[in-house]
């Protein structure tokens, strides 16, 4: 990873965090209010590989614990996860269909509200659990599912020019021998 891209990234966790904290955590759909962590993080992993969504989830959970006074580590290590999936996606299966952000938006975000409602339960945080929890949840994931392809197409903007050249994405060349193609007889 670059000095260029790591900057970038960087940057546009700060932001996002800032963002998330003050102007989206304001507004309500459903209900609940939108997560933009775990699209970015998921972004991140979908274009810049498994190591750089770890390190992306990493940076955006602490930042998040930090700036919300809460148990350190907890976001984070759900963020290790939600950003290395996203990578190991990429690196393995090559998504190349539109709408493959939506669902590995919907999947990160189940994973992200999932996993921390876990971590809060085995460490001991005093929450009810009840069925309102699993609708928040459920909203939540299908709000983020709604948001996640314009979340992904702003990373995308910013991040991707300063990627370098994946190989498995070279173009194919053309036939230029003239005669017939050794394909069709």
């Amino acid at each position: 990873m670059g000095v260029p891209v790591a900057i970038r990234l960087w940057v546009l966790g700060v932001i996002a965090v800032i963002l998330q904290l003050t102007a989206v955590s304001q507004v309500t759909l459903l209900g609940v209010t939108a997560d933009l962590t775990p699209l970015i993080i998921m972004a991140v992993g979908l274009l810049a590989g498994s190591v750089a969504g770890a390190c992306m989830g990493f940076g955006m959970g602490l930042f998040l614990d930090m700036a919300l006074l809460q148990t350190l580590g907890v976001e984070s290590l759900i963020g290790v996860a939600v950003g290395y999936g996203a990578g190991r996606l990429r690196e393995l299966r090559d998504p190349a269909h539109t709408l493959i952000p939506v669902a590995a938006g919907a999947a990160a975000t189940a994973v992200w509200t999932v996993g921390f409602s876990v971590m809060q339960f085995l460490l001991g945080v005093d929450a009810p659990v009840s069925f309102l929890l699993a609708r928040d949840i459920l909203a939540t994931i299908v709000v983020n599912a709604v948001i996640a392809l314009p979340v992904y197409a702003l990373v995308r903007r910013a991040v991707e020019p300063y990627l370098p050249d994946d190989p498995r994405r070279r173009r194919r060349r053309a036939y230029t021998t003239g005669g017939l193609s050794p394909i069709s007889r």
